[in-house]
């Protein structure tokens, strides 16, 4: 059911993914999707720089391939984040984690939630990172996306929901990841325009 109430959003974030527990797989990379601990919460995201090999200038979560000096897979997403956005993980309070999802070019990827102190300082990493923005968790609850945006994926062309915020797009993998994170929690609708197959693909199932 929809949440109209600030102070709901982050006790009912907590309730659902508290006892949640994925399916166990195989898991290649993993980010964090950082969720500010405030009244009016915001999810953190970045712009990758342009100068990337892959995915370059696309909004991504703070994350990326799992190290062998990795402990666990939340090791990687803190890592990670203290790499790319200098997010020191004393700061950051894991409350869950999502299903692991396929990317487009076959990476597993495990999103890992977390809540962020709302001061919890931080810089881009010019190597990686062009700029860090944060979305007011609420817009993604009232806006609706658009379907402008797909990729190739198994043999076909998956459309996928799209949103735009102050001038950056929010697409692909973080958009689904963010879908499934609105749907999960808060009982979202959230209209899709792909099979099913591909749709079980990108949720890592089957696999």
């Amino acid at each position: 059911m929809p949440i109209d109430n600030d102070l709901l959003l982050l006790p009912r974030l907590r309730e659902r993914l508290r006892d949640y527990r994925p399916a166990p797989e195989r898991v290649d990379a993993a980010v964090l999707i950082p969720v500010t601990d405030a009244r009016a919460p915001e999810i953190i995201l970045t712009r990758r720089a342009s100068h990337m090999n892959s995915h370059a200038g696309e909004v991504a979560f703070p994350g990326g391939k799992c190290d062998a000096g990795d402990c666990s897979v939340i090791a990687t997403a803190l890592r990670e984040s203290r790499e790319e956005v200098g997010l020191d993980e004393s700061l950051i309070e894991i409350v869950g984690s999502l299903d692991v999802f396929t990317s487009r070019v076959g990476l597993r990827v495990q999103p890992i939630v977390g809540m962020v102190r709302p001061d919890a300082a931080m810089t881009p990493n010019p190597d990686e990172i062009d700029s860090i923005f944060k979305v007011p968790l609420e817009f993604f609850l009232t806006e609706k996306p658009s379907y402008t945006h797909s990729f190739r994926f198994m043999g076909q062309d998956v459309i996928v929901p799209s949103f735009n915020y102050e001038g950056y797009v929010i697409w692909g993998l973080t958009a689904f990841m963010i879908v499934d994170l609105m749907q999960r929690v808060y009982d979202h609708e959230i209209e899709f325009h792909w099979p099913s197959q591909v749709t079980r693909q990108l949720q890592g199932e089957n696999l």
